[in-house]
């Protein structure tokens, strides 16, 4: 069937919201899967049935006028409406048992097993689709829907579009070489470590906003040496002289590895851990599940 005979592609409203933010008939109709002349006509049909212009047309690109605004708002509000009837529907006959997850990669070994065993436990059949990315890409995807719920640290600064849920305050020490001078000390503070060079995370990543506004706080710029992406290379990077770091208590391995992590006082560090979810969308039951799950108690690793 040809997508100018097949009647699902221009169902339901959202080919009308997606004409209203592409604002071009050509590209709306290439993100809808169809073509121009057949949008063009379900358009033309929809304004002669209203007996009214939803766009001005300046030249090829379309602008929504009151009209139009008005009725692409009733249908944004259609479509969650449905989508809502939708996912209790589906809950109702077993709904849909795929999660997919996204969360940063200290957690892997230690919160998500946790919170996936408490989802299997109530939906024995789910299966997992599972990110990991930085914070940033997280947040984005979740935002986006390509993911339905994520993990990240910490709570994200900008909010739009997405529920948060804290779930813990984990403390964050300063790690150092065990010869370090600061090693044998029971607490530090953070300016007590202002002169050292810092192995750290990129920007984008939670940590890295950690460090950057503990820092500021405690009144001075972090000297950064080497970044990378994975908080278990930079333990590995400061036991091998490279410098210092601030990192979350979980962060152990098996035996002693060289690194001392020091307690944080004056400030007293944690990152919050928490779950985002997209504001306007209706999770299915499994998601639902993971979303509102307790979390484990934190590990401490030495």
């Amino acid at each position: 069937m040809t997508h100018e005979q097949d009647p699902e592609v221009l169902s339901g409203h959202s080919w009308i919201v997606t004409l209203a933010e592409v604002e071009n008939v050509t590209d709306a109709a290439a993100m809808l899967g169809t073509t121009q002349p057949t949008l063009s006509r379900r358009l033309a049909t929809l304004e002669s049935a209203l007996g009214a212009s939803l766009f001005d047309r300046p030249g090829r690109r379309l602008r929504l006028n009151d009209a139009g605004r008005i009725y692409v708002d009733a249908a944004r509000r259609a479509d969650f409406t449905m989508a809502v009837a939708r996912a209790r529907i589906a809950e109702m006959h077993g709904g849909d048992d795929e999660l997919r997850l996204g969360f940063l990669h200290s957690f892997g070994p230690w919160l998500v097993p946790h919170l996936l065993g408490h989802v299997r436990r109530s939906h024995p059949h789910a299966r997992f689709q599972l990110v990991q990315d930085a914070a940033e890409t997280i947040c984005r995807l979740v935002r986006e829907g390509d993911l339905d719920v994520g993990i990240v640290s910490p709570k994200p600064r900008v909010e739009e579009g997405l529920q948060w849920r804290s779930l813990i305050q984990q403390p964050i020490a300063l790690a150092v070489p065990e010869d370090h001078p600061l090693a044998s000390r029971g607490e530090v503070t953070l300016r007590d470590a202002a002169e050292e060079t810092f192995v750290t995370m990129p920007a984008r990543y939670g940590m890295r906003r950690v460090l950057d506004e503990a820092c500021a706080e405690a009144g001075f710029r972090p000297r950064l040496g080497t970044e990378c992406q994975e908080l278990g290379t930079v333990r590995g990077l400061v036991e091998a002289g490279l410098g210092v770091a601030l990192l979350p208590r979980e962060q152990r391995r098996s035996g002693a590895d060289g690194v001392r992590l020091v307690t944080l006082c004056d400030p007293a560090l944690t990152r919050e851990i928490g779950i985002v979810r997209a504001a306007d969308r209706v999770l299915p039951a499994v998601a639902r599940s993971l979303a509102d799950a307790e979390a484990p108690p934190l590990p401490f690793g030495q």
